[in-house]
């Protein structure tokens, strides 16, 4: 059983998620196959197939999200220090080609935003920095080509 790595913060999202999907979403879901059911019959019921469809997708999410909350690696991130780069590290980059200044967190995979600076550990910029240090120049396989980034600082927040 393969151990999925998260911040704290990002296993107490995951189980937000599950409580909401099984105290709102889950009985909302009974209900409306209920209300489904009473409109008679069920083989041309466009409510009714939507609704099971509904609870379908509502049951996969609980069992995935439950399934990583039982191989939950939580790391705290606060008790983390060094200057070389790894998971929960804060790292800000510049791209050597535009000057371009970036910030990102290396988080779980369910954690990725890159809106809010935080990418995941499985992604070309997170495996390209893992291990590296302050002043090192790093390259990265992007859609577009292969990026030059310069790492400027190694944070942990």
């Amino acid at each position: 059983m393969e151990k999925v790595p998260m911040t704290g913060e990002g296993y107490q999202a995951l189980d937000d998620e599950l409580r909401r999907l099984k105290t709102i979403e889950r009985p909302a879901v009974i209900a409306a196959i209920g209300e489904a059911r009473a409109h008679g019959d069920l083989s041309e019921n466009a409510e009714y197939h939507a609704a099971k469809e509904r609870q379908g997708w509502i049951e996969g999410q609980i069992a995935d999200i439950e399934d990583k909350l039982a191989r939950a690696q939580v790391i705290d991130v606060s008790k983390l220090s060094g200057s070389q780069v790894k998971f929960g590290a804060t790292v800000s980059l510049i791209d050597e080609d535009t000057e371009e200044e970036a910030r990102y967190q290396i988080v779980g995979e369910h954690e990725a935003d890159v809106k809010r600076g935080k990418v995941s550990i499985t992604s070309p910029v997170a495996r390209a920095i893992i291990g590296k240090e302050s002043g090192d120049v790093v390259e990265v396989n992007t859609p577009g080509g292969v990026k030059a980034y310069e790492i400027t600082k190694v944070e942990w927040l």
